[in-house]
């Protein structure tokens, strides 16, 4: 296991994320993607771990996650994405890692960032460029949050308690014009957009 300053606390909230090595795209296609959400909804419950929001790029993933007991994030995401790289690596007849080194983690310690954040993922397909709407991304949980789709299990109590009424989360992430280094981070995330990888 990759040592990590992060320390995974039970009841703690953190940003995960990670991208293909070289930049390379991590999904090609739907399949590949669904594979990998049918492995959330396997793991997620066993390593008890909270789904608070994820969305699945071409070439990168972010989640905010909320760990449930004394069993770390560290072990969901290195289940899933093993997995996920194993099968990855058999279909396309490829070998090596797929990511670019261990994910990334950030403990999120002020609640209002931990809202921003979640409008800033929700908001990565639209911000790159892929969709004119968050809702036309299926890759990520934003049509649970709004009501409009039942996939993996998201903490829906916590969508609940900060946004009773869906049409508030979507103005929330509809009404929003990210200034000029948000926009260029996520450029950077999504490495040039990819446009060619749109689903």
């Amino acid at each position: 296991m990759a040592q990590r300053n992060i320390v995974f606390l039970p009841g703690k909230y953190y940003h995960v994320y990670n991208r293909g090595v070289n930049r390379e795209i991590i999904f090609r296609s739907k399949q590949n993607y669904n594979f990998l959400l049918r492995r959330i909804r396997e793991y997620a419950p066993t390593h008890q771990v909270a789904i608070i929001v994820y969305c699945l790029m071409p070439n990168h993933y972010h989640f905010i996650l909320r760990q449930e007991s004394e069993k770390s994030i560290s072990e969901f995401i290195q289940a899933v994405f093993n997995s996920y790289s194993k099968a990855y690596n058999k279909m396309y007849n490829r070998t090596g890692t797929l990511f670019e080194g261990p994910f990334k983690a950030t403990a999120i310690d002020k609640y209002e960032y931990l809202l921003h954040l979640c409008r800033y993922i929700h908001r990565n397909p639209l911000d790159a460029g892929m969709v004119t709407h968050p809702a036309e991304w299926e890759f990520s949980n934003y049509l649970e949050w709004v009501g409009r789709r039942h996939g993996v299990e998201t903490k829906m109590e916590f969508v609940h308690e900060n946004y009773p009424d869906p049409m508030e989360y979507e103005g929330f992430v509809l009404d929003y014009f990210p200034p000029k280094k948000t926009v260029e981070a996520v450029e950077r995330m999504s490495f040039e957009q990819v446009v060619e990888s749109k689903i």
